[in-house]
């Protein structure tokens, strides 16, 4: 070979050197541009990023070559303190919601009463413009417009009269008072006759409702909801007029369930379920409870049961909803169904007449409540219950020597 090709090919091979390391250059820097922009490492998903707080806990000591992690502990924090005071927030904030709820339901019970321009629309401007205080327990008395008698014979017996009526209002902060609607012909002669007795004893907390023995479980549930709104109580009883009651000892029994919040106090039952038409009882909508042969689910029987603030103001809220059944001590036990409800079984809500109750008294277990079963109530009410609270009466001391 010339020389002249040898410098020629020596020449090419520096050239060709030269450039394939410019384009390695070119090559690598264009790849690390491409990779900065479209190689993003992503976040993984459920982990999130260190915070600043937490990388001050992770500090690197150098020792020798190897870089070692170092964790700082946790500032000590009162767990079981945050959480306490998160509960106590939350239960505020419940019981806040659930005075808005009374508040609104008792708003509407006065503007329905207002428009509906009935009776008990009085006893509302009453207790507005006196301004509400605190009860321990209103007590309805549930009665007929044909019960005349029955409830001169309980004013003659259980039920303080007149003045030492409005002292038990006051000092032991107890409302008595006889539920009764208005009859199918709205001012009547029965509607009058029960505006004159009222006139008389003002012992009556009239409803907006139609009278009838069918409508037992519609006057209970408007009872709740009336009563709600005019008094502000811890409870809230139901009695018929037919029973004798004991009141201090009722008032006794409550306030041991004062500071729970949904209580429904009674004698708890689980009778058959009457599908056969015309008995007494008879319930159409069995089918609702099963095959034939049933018994309906625990609830208190009808004569007497009292109920805490919480749920009578539930009954005000949801009275369009809650369904009735033929018989009211059932509806009123369905209502609670599915609820955070503590039942509360006391069998002196239902004691039996003399020799029942004075043999109970005697022992010092006084009954707060006193009829026949075979009855539903005290046979001849009107005749006996003066019997049965000669024998079975607590005494009127002890209503007022009471302490509540």
């Amino acid at each position: 070979m010339s020389i002249k090709n040898r410098g020629e090919l020596s020449s090419r091979s520096v050239i060709s050197q030269k450039w394939t390391l410019l384009l390695c250059l070119g090559s690598f820097c264009i790849g690390m541009l491409f990779t900065n922009r479209m190689w993003a490492v992503p976040e993984a998903k459920g982990i999130t990023r260190t915070t600043e707080t937490e990388s001050e806990r992770l500090k690197l000591v150098s020792e020798g070559c190897g870089p070692k992690i170092k964790e700082v502990k946790p500032e000590s924090k009162d767990i079981f303190g945050e959480v306490y005071k998160t509960h106590n927030a939350i239960q505020t904030l419940d019981k806040t919601i659930s005075n808005l709820e009374m508040e609104l339901a008792a708003a509407r019970a006065v503007q329905e009463s207002i428009l509906s321009g009935f009776p008990a629309s009085e006893d509302l401007k009453k207790t507005e413009s006196a301004g509400k205080r605190r009860y321990l327990m209103v007590v309805g008395i549930n009665t007929a417009f044909s019960s005349r008698k029955r409830r001169d014979s309980v004013r003659a017996t259980w039920i303080p009269q007149g003045e030492k009526r409005k002292k038990l209002e006051e000092e032991k902060g107890i409302i008595i008072r006889f539920v009764i609607g208005h009859s199918a012909t709205s001012g009547g002669i029965l509607d009058r006759a029960i505006g004159a007795e009222d006139k008389k004893h003002g012992d009556f907390l009239r409803l907006d409702h139609v009278e009838g023995y069918l409508e037992l479980s519609a006057k209970t549930k408007i009872y709740f909801a009336t009563a709600v709104a005019l008094w502000d109580a811890d409870f809230y009883v139901k009695v018929d007029d037919d029973v004798h009651v004991n009141i201090a000892t009722l008032g006794e029994t409550l306030v041991r369930h004062k500071k729970k919040q949904r209580v429904y106090i009674g004698c708890m039952k689980s009778g058959p379920v009457l599908n056969q038409k015309g008995v007494r009882y008879h319930e159409p909508e069995y089918w609702k409870f099963g095959e034939a042969g049933n018994k309906y689910f625990r609830h208190a029987t009808g004569q007497l049961y009292a109920i805490s603030k919480d749920l009578a103001t539930y009954i005000s809220i949801n009275q369009h909803v809650l369904h009735k059944f033929a018989n009211e001590d059932v509806s009123l036990g369905s209502w609670f169904i599915g609820l955070d409800v503590e039942h509360i079984d006391d069998r002196r809500l239902c004691c039996g007449t003399p020799p029942d109750c004075e043999w109970k008294a005697q022992a010092g277990n006084i009954c707060v409540a006193s009829f026949d079963w075979t009855c539903s109530g005290i046979c001849r009410s009107a005749d006996r219950i003066k019997e049965v609270h000669r024998r079975c009466g607590e005494g009127e001391n002890a209503l007022w020597s009471a302490s509540f």
